[in-house]
């Protein structure tokens, strides 16, 4: 199907979709720490998920591809929270600044982000293309259902 694009379908089936296929493939580099790591300073626990890494770099890479040129402070922001702080009020907690930053490395390695030459890093062109085709493929089934 000509034309699809990312923006052209939800947020949640793409992530889901993209993070089968980063998965399927076995190109994404996963780091050994992944299953005891908690991803911010305000979460209690680790992610209940043992996939939640594959799933966090099909998001940076939907984020990306929407909002060129994002840093890792930027992705700090939006991927944090609310701190519980008891019976005071919440305040926001950025997230891990380690973990986004292996998510970014592990996708330059497959070529699907690239360093932007002013600041913060960019979809490649092989990037948009996977991306893209993950997304004709979510409206193709859509349309077959």
């Amino acid at each position: 199907m000509a034309g699809v694009t990312v923006k052209d379908v939800s947020a949640h089936s793409f992530v889901k979709a993209y993070a089968a296929y980063l998965k399927r493939t076995g190109k994404l580099e996963v780091p050994k720490w992944v299953d005891i790591v908690k991803t911010s300073t305000h979460k209690e626990l680790a992610p209940y998920d043992p996939d939640w890494f594959y799933i966090r770099a099909a998001s940076v890479a939907r984020h990306i591809y929407l909002r060129p040129q994002v840093g890792v402070g930027a992705l700090k922001k939006n991927y944090g929270g609310a701190k519980n702080r008891g019976n005071r009020p919440h305040h926001h907690a950025n997230a891990s600044g380690s973990v986004l930053r292996k998510v970014l490395q592990a996708l330059e390695k497959i070529k699907v982000l690239e360093k932007d030459e002013t600041k913060g890093r960019t979809i490649s062109q092989d990037g948009q293309k996977d991306l893209d085709r993950i997304a004709a493929q979510i409206v193709r089934a859509a349309e077959r259902a």
